[in-house]
């Protein structure tokens, strides 16, 4: 039994279907399919053609025959915080990101692009937005982001910063737009985490993670904060004149309550009076006014009130 037929015979299970989806086994021909990255369909595995197989032994020659110079070309660095997506004749090259430390390129043949993954903060540029009760404000924002996937950053768009910049532009305006003024004012943390929310899930395919959103200012119109501040103003003072008027009317209490105690013992008055006059004495003064006490005029009062009756 010769080879050809061994390899006929040889049951075939599922693991190499799975492996080899597209063996042919007559002819000993495989080939690899593209491998798709978390939903990111790549060629890194495809079979190169004739010119990008000349291109790269071409570019190893090159390298060979400069040697003690091609190794300052062939080799990179990227820091702790970079990664670098390879591409050989435009072709993502196996592996995914490279980073951090060295990596080897070809040259004339492979290209690379840095990616900086620490956290970026930008400012949105200040939005004249009509709120839901048809107010014109003027908002701005802060956002942070960071890149959490370097080969969708590189691959799925072509500016990321740009991308993000515009896009919390116009969902600031689109998150503000469905509030009212006194939301706005009072409801910043709120609205935030609405604007983080639905950056994160516009800019996931980008590779892009917003990790906070901040809403810096709120100005108003000069004409809506004079008629604001009237309108503070005013309900301070009503507030200002019910409390004097509770206060008046709880010391006309107390001072109805002492005016029955002290009419209940006519004592009580002489003390009091007593203490007025040591008070006024205490301050230095050079005037005392010694007030005449009603019970020395009773009698003239009741005289003339019955003098009266008699004559009508």
């Amino acid at each position: 039994m010769n080879a050809s037929s061994k390899l006929q015979n040889r049951p075939t299970n599922s693991t190499d279907n799975l492996r080899y989806p597209n063996a042919d086994l007559h002819s000993h021909r495989i080939e690899i399919p593209s491998i798709t990255y978390q939903g990111l369909k790549t060629s890194e595995n495809e079979n190169m053609n004739c010119v990008e197989i000349l291109a790269t032994v071409v570019s190893i020659i090159l390298m060979v025959l400069t040697f003690p110079i091609s190794i300052f070309i062939c080799f990179k660095v990227v820091s702790e915080y970079e990664r670098a997506v390879i591409f050989r004749m435009g072709r993502l090259r196996s592996g995914g990101a490279r980073g951090p430390g060295v990596f080897f390129v070809l040259p004339c043949v492979d290209d690379y692009c840095k990616v900086d993954l620490r956290t970026v903060s930008f400012d949105v540029p200040p939005q004249e937005v009509l709120s839901k009760d048809s107010v014109t404000v003027t908002v701005d924002a802060v956002v942070y982001y960071r890149i959490s996937d370097p080969l969708k950053a590189v691959i799925q768009v072509s500016n990321y910063s740009h991308s993000t910049r515009l896009l919390a532009a116009t969902t600031l305006r689109n998150v503000l737009g469905t509030r009212n003024l006194s939301e706005l004012l009072t409801e910043r943390e709120a609205i935030s985490h609405t604007m983080q929310v639905s950056l994160d899930e516009a800019t996931d395919p980008w590779g892009v993670k917003v990790e906070r959103v901040e809403i810096k200012d709120v100005s108003l119109p000069t004409a809506l904060q004079r008629a604001m501040a009237a309108e503070a103003e005013a309900a301070r003072e009503a507030r200002a004149k019910v409390i004097a008027a509770e206060g008046e009317m709880k010391s006309s209490r107390a001072l109805k309550e002492a005016s029955d105690i002290i009419s209940a013992s006519p004592s009580a008055l002489q003390l009091r009076y007593l203490q007025t006059l040591n008070n006024i004495s205490a301050e230095k003064n050079s005037t005392i006014i010694f007030p005449l006490p009603m019970e020395l005029l009773q009698p003239f009062l009741c005289t003339g009130h019955c003098n009266h009756k008699q004559k009508q």
